[in-house]
Parts: structure tokens; sequence; C-alpha cells
């Protein structure tokens, strides 16, 4: 976890060291929430691409591992997702990559394109059961973002899912005093990212912020800074 205040005073810090401007809570908690997701998201391609190349066995050295490490404190499991009869299954506002589904915690439940449905109803052979069931996924617009059909779809009940969250939305929270926003723990939710990603942040969010300033020193000087970083970690 990286707390939202260190990140944001870092910021200001660094925005304000040559007289670059001022970036509000509102701005900061923008920018702070798209580049959180974003490093999130690189995570996945990371992970992708070192896939393809060699594999480093040293230990800790490791980088799908350590990228593996990064995404540890994401991945969860719904126990009981809320049946909606018939085989059909809410699947949770806050998934990004569904992962294993299970029946009873003995069956896995395999993902099927609703065009192979037909196919694999076909056959006495590979038509769904109890112990070989399927499903598939799809939105539904009119109540919730996305659920799963389960088949056969009798069941309806002792499902379980393996699944990677979505970061939560962060906020420095404040109160105002004498016209100064000050800082509000309460309120404040911290960002969910490993504690190795605190100074990518700061980066990245300086480089929203000088787009949005229309500084290009601001966003060359945080660019740099990236850089370096990313420099000393590699060697």
């Amino acid at each position: 976890m990286v707390r939202i205040d260190t990140v944001y005073q870092r910021v200001l810090a660094l925005a304000n060291k040559e007289q670059r401007g001022y970036i509000t809570p509102q701005e900061f908690n923008l920018y702070a929430n798209q580049v959180q997701m974003d490093i999130f998201e690189e995570y996945f391609y990371d992970i992708d691409l070192y896939n393809r190349a060699p594999e480093n066995t040293t230990e800790y050295s490791n980088r799908e591992d350590i990228t593996d490490d990064k995404l540890a404190a994401f991945k969860k499991k719904e126990n009981a997702p809320v049946s909606l009869g018939q085989g059909l299954f809410e699947v949770r506002d806050d998934v990004y990559k569904l992962g294993t589904v299970k029946y009873q915690e003995r069956y896995v439940v395999d993902e099927v394109q609703e065009d192979e449905l037909m196919r694999i109803n076909s056959s006495p052979l590979t038509i769904p059961n109890r112990t070989r069931p399927v499903y598939s996924r799809f939105a539904n617009n009119f109540t919730i973002d996305q659920v799963i059909q389960v088949y056969p779809t009798s069941i309806t009940s002792q499902l379980t899912y393996n699944y990677t969250k979505k970061p939560s939305r962060v906020t420095w929270g404040y109160v105002v005093v004498n016209g100064n926003a000050l800082y509000n723990s309460a309120t404040s939710v911290n960002f969910e990212l490993h504690i190795s990603e605190q100074s990518k942040l700061v980066y990245k969010i300086l480089s929203l912020a000088g787009i949005n300033l229309k500084d290009p020193n601001l966003y060359q000087m945080a660019n740099a800074e990236e850089q370096k970083d990313i420099n000393q970690q590699k060697s």
C-alpha cells in the first residue's frame, strides 16, 4: 500500500519547486486514479511480455514473479456469488479479470462462447452436466454490469470463482481551514499498489499535471525523473 498523502506532498513539492503551479486536490485525485489504473493494467502486459522472454530463474530476480507479487493484493475469491436463478449468477462490480470458476469446489466450470453452446449441446457426450458444467459470460445492461450463465441451468448455488479485483478509487481527503486544504485521513483512501510503485506514481501524476497545465517543462522533468528511477532499478 502507498499512502496517498505521501504521494500528494511529493507531487506538490516537485511541482512548486520552480514555481510551476499548484495542483488542487480535485485535480490530484483525478490524475491519481488514472495513473493507478494505468500502472495496474501494465502488470498484465508485462506478464505477457515476460512469458515470451527467456526465463530468469535467479531467486528474487524473475521479473514475472516480481510482477505477480505486485498483483497478489488484488487476487480474491468469491465464495457465494448472488444467484439470479436458472444458472444465472452476478459477477462482482470490482472484477477486472475472472479466474477459475468451480462448482462444489470439485468441478472446474469451463468458459465457452455462446456460439459454441449449440455444438456442445448437440451430442450426449459433450452436453453439460453437474460434473462437467460450463458457463458463458455477458453484460446485463438492465440490472448489473456482468453475469455468468452456468449450464446446466439447474445449478443455482455452490458456485465459487477466483478473480483479480480492480484497484479501489483513491481519494486525498481534506478539510478547509483558513482557506487551505488540510489532509484528512478519515476521508482519504490510499493507493492499493505495492510500495515499490510510489516513485512511479509521483512522476506519472506530474506528467499528467504537466500536460493539463500546458507546462512542457514539468512534463519533461517528470519523465526524466521516472526514467532515472527505472534505470536505478535495472542497475
